[in-house]
């Protein structure tokens, strides 16, 4: 079943891999599984079993815990408001500096 976990985890994983330069094909023949699955596994439809989550880390030369790293993929509406409640915590030279 689909979760907003797997669906994060698998858009960082995807993340990850396009910084590195790695087609999904490459990287699938490296973690030994089928291409269908690494794309499921990146579309959040499938979790990557705790074995697999290590190999990524490594395949991506990562820290397990940076796979998990995935504030930035959030969608519009969260990410607005975010930047709207950090704007208003400006000061006004610090806002205009900003608009510049």
């Amino acid at each position: 079943m689909k979760t907003n976990l797997s669906k994060r985890l698998g858009l960082r994983i995807k993340e990850l891999r396009v910084s590195k330069n790695l087609k999904q094909c490459e990287m699938a023949d490296l973690l030994e599984m089928e291409r269908s699955n690494l794309t499921r596994i990146e579309s959040g439809k499938q979790r990557p079993s705790d074995e697999n989550l290590e190999k990524i880390a490594k395949i991506l030369n990562v820290e397990l815990f940076e796979l998990f790293e995935n504030d930035h993929l959030q969608d519009k509406k969260e990410l607005t408001s975010k930047i709207i409640d950090l704007l208003n915590t400006l000061n006004d030279k610090e806002l205009q500096y900003i608009y510049k």
